[in-house]
């Protein structure tokens, strides 16, 4: 019998029972001495790049769901079949550049991750904010689709797309200064960190501008998206130039 006669045996030495409270195992971190940024380090990318898979594949899909209403509309209206499409131009045009617009986004997205084995909480919440932007825009869709050359539709647009590239700058940027998250070669991921950095920093410039071009000129709507497509081309310019 223990000492004091009723209590249980004492464990070994060094066991969890004799150990202080807030004492950490020999060789193992103390919980409350963690970095405030490392609460997700070391888990791993996969479950997030699966998750953010799916919710861009949503936000695809809700982007057609505003042309699929258009059919009892216009059956609705006694009008023609063709007049689902003849009528509604600027609504299917406005539908075919967001998807183009997010299937960019993702294919960046996938190219960036693919590298990444790691993540914490900046990455994690600079992810989430980009999911917002993607989720948010079949909103701002519908709107310029519906209003046309309204300066604050095409503001809203714009602005949509830039805070969801500003998301994706500030993971690169992230990934940049911690080089420890890539998996792989490291200097192969590296490598492809700092292309997609260079190539989010010229796509953010020239959001810029055709954002400055729709709201000084409405009636462009979103034709100076265009300009994004420049980016490549130059790019490669310089890359050919500087002999890589």
């Amino acid at each position: 019998m223990s000492p004091s006669g009723f209590g249980a045996e004492a464990g070994p030495a060094g066991s969890d029972a004799s150990r202080p409270a807030g004492v950490a195992e020999p060789g193992g971190a103390d919980p409350g001495n963690a970095e405030p940024g490392e609460a997700e380090a070391g888990l791993p990318a996969e479950r997030l790049l699966l998750f953010t898979d799916a919710v861009t594949a949503i936000s695809l899909t809700l982007l057609i769901l505003p042309l699929v209403d258009l059919v009892p509309e216009v059956a609705g209206a006694h009008e023609h079949a063709v007049d689902v499409i003849t009528g509604h131009v600027d609504k299917i045009w406005s539908f075919l550049l967001s998807f183009a617009v997010v299937a960019r986004f993702w294919l960046s997205h996938h190219r960036v991750f693919s590298a990444v084995g790691s993540l914490d909480r900046a990455l994690v919440v600079g992810n989430m904010g980009w999911l917002l932007a993607i989720v948010v825009l079949p909103l701002p869709t519908e709107i310029v689709g519906t209003f046309g050359t309204e300066r604050f539709a095409a503001a809203l647009y714009y602005a949509n797309l830039l805070a969801a590239m500003v998301c994706q700058w500030a993971m690169l940027r992230v990934l940049r200064s911690h080089p420890e998250h890539l998996a792989g070669e490291r200097s192969t991921a590296r490598r492809r960190i700092a292309d997609a950095y260079v190539d989010a920093c010229g796509n953010l410039v020239a959001l810029i501008l055709a954002f400055a071009l729709a709201l000084a000129v409405p009636a462009l709507q979103y034709y100076s998206l265009l300009l994004l497509a420049l980016v490549p081309w130059a790019e490669s310019r310089l890359r050919r130039r500087n002999g890589r």
